[in-house]
């Protein structure tokens, strides 16, 4: 949980617009795709899709997936892994304990929030496609890269 938090505070951005969402949705595909990983990607900022990209291995399911850990974040203001470690180091479930629908919201790995600092969080940047651990540290991965060489 600490890690889950740490990597919050750490990775955020000094703004984030258009262009932006832009360069990291094609930083995040064209790593997938040399990885040859198949993942769907999307880029949103206040609910509205900047970026999107479906890699081959995907389907319309990953895109559902996408929507569901996005609501997390946005709901939570927090990364969807760690939305769903939460309830776990509990003794609960999110599924069973959060009150929410979970054909709407999944507190799975892949989800993270999109924070400007001395703002707070104003978007998801999320994939969908491995396995929840894996889709979170990608993502981490990547947002880390990105913001170094905006450096």
């Amino acid at each position: 949980m600490d890690e889950l938090a740490t990597q919050e505070a750490m990775l955020q951005f000094e703004y984030f617009d258009n262009e932006t969402a832009f360069a990291l949705g094609l930083q995040l595909t064209q790593s997938a795709r040399r990885e040859t990983m198949p993942l769907a990607i999307t880029v949103r900022r206040h609910g509205q899709v900047l970026f999107h990209s479906a890699l081959p291995g995907t389907s319309p399911d990953n895109d559902a997936w996408l929507a569901r850990k996005c609501r997390v974040v946005e709901r939570f203001s927090q990364s969807s892994l760690r939305v769903g470690e939460s309830f776990r180091a509990s003794g609960g479930s999110f599924e069973a304990d959060s009150g929410l629908d979970p054909r709407e919201y999944a507190a799975h790995g892949g989800a993270f929030p999109v924070i400007i600092r001395r703002v707070g969080v104003v978007g998801v940047i999320a994939v969908s496609g491995l396995p929840q651990r894996e889709d979170h540290a990608f993502v981490v991965r990547e947002v880390q890269a990105f913001l170094a060489d905006a450096r």
